[in-house]
């Protein structure tokens, strides 16, 4: 549920990105002013500003005549944007294995349950909490520009994800999280960096499988 914040545009920007990364909305889906407006109780200024600002991000496409979009991720580019993040996802766990701190520990075990807890009919959950599990490892590296960069990264793989609609409760994936988790807490650098590359390169491929491309 949308609350009216004191802080409107940056409220509505955080609102609408959310939304959009949590599958709110689908893919090549056209977002109107006037009904997101209505939607979120606000005038069309801080709407406005908020599309800018997603489409300058990458999540949303305008194309002149046909208005503004959910931007549709080409296979070419989905198979660019895992090449780069089997190297973020593996530095991230190695440096999170020597940068954790206990509160972080408990953040990851605490989200990886709620992952494995999820339904395996419930797409949208599982790819929410997928998403949140990986941005914690990122947030466990403590290295501000790895986390600036995994934040553009998680965009574009999340229009990937609603794209193809993976499931991330593949037997596989899950275990993978797990062995990430396990080597990041035994503070095991290597393992976790490994244990982090194979798990996006085995998603990679269920993906690019998806979109009828062979190899990544």
């Amino acid at each position: 549920m949308f609350t009216r914040p004191t802080l409107i545009r940056e409220s509505v920007y955080d609102h609408l990105r959310d939304a959009i990364l949590n599958g709110e909305f689908q893919p090549a889906e056209r977002l109107g002013e006037v009904e997101l407006t209505e939607r979120l109780g606000v005038s069309r200024t801080p709407i406005r500003e908020a599309i800018g600002r997603l489409t300058q991000d990458g999540l949303l496409e305008s194309t002149p005549g046909r208005g503004v979009r959910i931007r549709v991720v080409s296979a070419h580019e989905a198979q660019s944007a895992y090449v780069v993040r089997e190297t973020l996802d593996g530095l991230a766990a190695a440096l999170a294995a020597t940068a954790h701190t206990d509160a972080d520990a408990g953040a990851l075990e605490a989200t990886l349950r709620e992952l494995e807890a999820a339904s395996s009919e419930d797409y949208r959950e599982q790819t929410r909490l997928d998403l949140a599990f990986h941005r914690r490892i990122a947030q466990a590296a403590h290295n501000l520009p790895l986390l600036d960069l995994a934040r553009d990264l998680e965009q574009r793989i999340a229009l990937v994800k609603h794209q193809t609609r993976v499931y991330n409760s593949h037997p596989q994936t899950a275990a993978q999280h797990r062995a990430i988790l396990q080597a990041v807490l035994a503070r095991d650098q290597e393992a976790a960096r490994e244990a982090a590359a194979l798990h996006v390169r085995t998603f990679a491929a269920l993906v690019m499988e998806n979109l009828g491309v062979d190899g990544v």
